[in-house]
């Protein structure tokens, strides 16, 4: 089959690495910044074209754009009127469903919409991260369901098929899973140098992957440790005691994320409605102080 990308940063990149590798050819690939110079890197030999002549060469036209970029990129294809009426245009935003590409089926394109659900930092790590993953498929059709499925097995990942109306919940999860992990990481890390632990970043490390490891063998209910499922309330106060003296700015996520604590303990069988209303008086305190 042939691929054509619009948008080769680092997984639209990555994917044309993948099935070339599989024995695909990338016909062209389309992008801005340092496209060409990843083409160069990665896939040498594939042109880089602009966008409406990229999209005409394809019998599967991949749209790798931010997601923000997705629908003007759309409509600036259905314009230039180079889509193959009949050929297959597939997406790989997580957020985005089927409708972003309306424009494109109104004219005869057939609409996928697919995405990985793993993290891309750059182009070398998705190469990696790509083949074992997840892939939500969605499509309007059994035979979209099948394309979106074998371009998933070719990439070495494992398909599901996702409701279009849910993709936003979906994708909502795996900012959880993976960009709000992240952020929260970078909050501990500052609390642990404010606290004068050295080397923050790695003395957590092994706390975080224990934790992980935790979760995989356990469940997230029984991987929670810490005050909020003890019912410890003392703890609790003089962690935001603490939190207010040197980082003012956490403690309205502190005492969110406790509360998401409280529940999962509780609907697990692990606290008490008792205790959990006595931590809660302490966090709604704290939530009247400020």
């Amino acid at each position: 089959m042939r691929i054509a990308v619009v948008g080769a940063g680092r997984v639209g990149t990555a994917v044309a690495v993948l099935l070339t590798r599989a024995g695909h050819q990338v016909a062209a690939v389309s992008g801005r910044g340092a496209t060409t110079e990843r083409a160069e890197e990665w896939l040498p030999g594939v042109p880089v074209l602009p966008l409406v002549e990229t999209a005409a060469l394809g019998d599967l036209l991949l749209l790798g754009v931010p997601d923000d970029a997705l629908e003007p990129v759309v409509a600036e294809l259905a314009a230039g009127g180079t889509v193959p009426a009949g050929g297959w245009v597939a997406h790989l935003s997580g957020a985005a469903g089927l409708g972003v590409l309306l424009p494109l089926g109104e004219q005869g394109a057939r609409r996928l919409a697919t995405h990985p659900l793993q993290t891309f930092p750059d182009v070398d790590g998705a190469i990696r991260a790509l083949p074992g993953c997840r892939v939500a498929v969605t499509a309007d059709d059994e035979e979209g369901f099948a394309l979106g499925q074998w371009l998933a097995a070719e990439l070495g990942a494992v398909p599901f098929r996702l409701r279009d109306d849910l993709r936003p919940l979906y994708h909502a999860a795996a900012v959880f899973a993976s960009n709000y992990l992240v952020a929260t990481t970078a909050v501990a890390e500052r609390l642990f140098a404010a606290a004068g632990v050295p080397d923050p970043a790695d003395a957590m490390r092994p706390l975080q992957v224990a934790t992980l490891e935790n979760v995989a063998r356990l469940g997230t209910a029984a991987a929670l440790t810490g005050p909020a499922v003890r019912g410890d309330a003392t703890t609790i106060e003089r962690n935001l005691e603490a939190l207010a003296e040197h980082a003012p700015d956490t403690v309205s996520a502190y005492i969110a994320m406790c509360r998401v604590a409280l529940d999962l303990a509780v609907g697990a069988g692990r606290l008490s409605e008792a205790d959990r209303a006595a931590v809660t008086v302490v966090l709604d305190r704290w939530i009247g102080a400020r």
